[in-house]
């Protein structure tokens, strides 16, 4: 097993993914059997988004264009699974198909992949686009709100949406009113 310190000193005192500087710990990469260092050195950003994979922000794992090209087995591991999860943006996609790993490194890195997209709850615009708890929307169509004589407005921006148990439905203020909104009629700004 390495210590925090090896780490440090290993990545220069940097996040071994996204090279940042600050909130520094040790992850350990799971399934990790029979590999000598499973650990890597990461932020807090990238460890709770590790942690959680349905709210994976793809803007900011654009770094993996850097960190997939690590000697260290362990964050080339992280890179292809992370590459791997967000394959449906087609940056992530060429990046994973330049990704080479032995034999070796694509088994552990296959024996602890992400849960497919499909077996996460995941809310998407009327373009496809990934919705995410704090999001920005823009209604597409006027829309009346059922009990109230409120008329959401196309046009009208939602700012900082939640998401619900329903991938169909995301919540926002309109108004000042708390309104349950369907997917299909929203598009994420920019």
């Amino acid at each position: 097993m390495i210590t925090q310190e090896q780490l440090q000193q290993r990545s220069g005192g940097q996040c071994e993914l996204c090279k940042a500087q600050k909130n520094l710990a040790v992850y350990e990469v799971a399934e990790s059997v029979g590999q000598a260092n499973p650990q890597v050195l990461l932020c807090q950003t990238c460890r709770e988004q590790l942690d959680n994979p349905a709210h994976l922000d793809s803007a900011h794992w654009q770094c993996l264009a850097d960190s997939m090209w690590s000697q260290e087995p362990a964050v080339q591991v992280l890179a292809w699974r992370l590459l791997k999860r967000l394959s449906v943006e087609t940056w992530a996609q060429d990046l994973f198909e330049m990704l080479y790993l032995d034999d070796d490194l694509v088994n552990w890195a296959q024996a602890g992949t992400f849960p497919e997209e499909g077996e996460l709850l995941v809310h998407r615009d009327c373009n496809g686009a990934i919705l995410q708890a704090g999001d920005n929307v823009t209604i597409i169509k006027d829309l009346d709100v059922k009990g109230s004589s409120l008329v959401a407005k196309r046009g009208t921006a939602v700012r900082g949406i939640s998401l619900t148990d329903n991938p169909e439905h995301i919540e926002g203020r309109v108004e000042g009113q708390r309104i349950v909104i369907l997917t299909k009629f929203v598009k994420k700004s920019g």
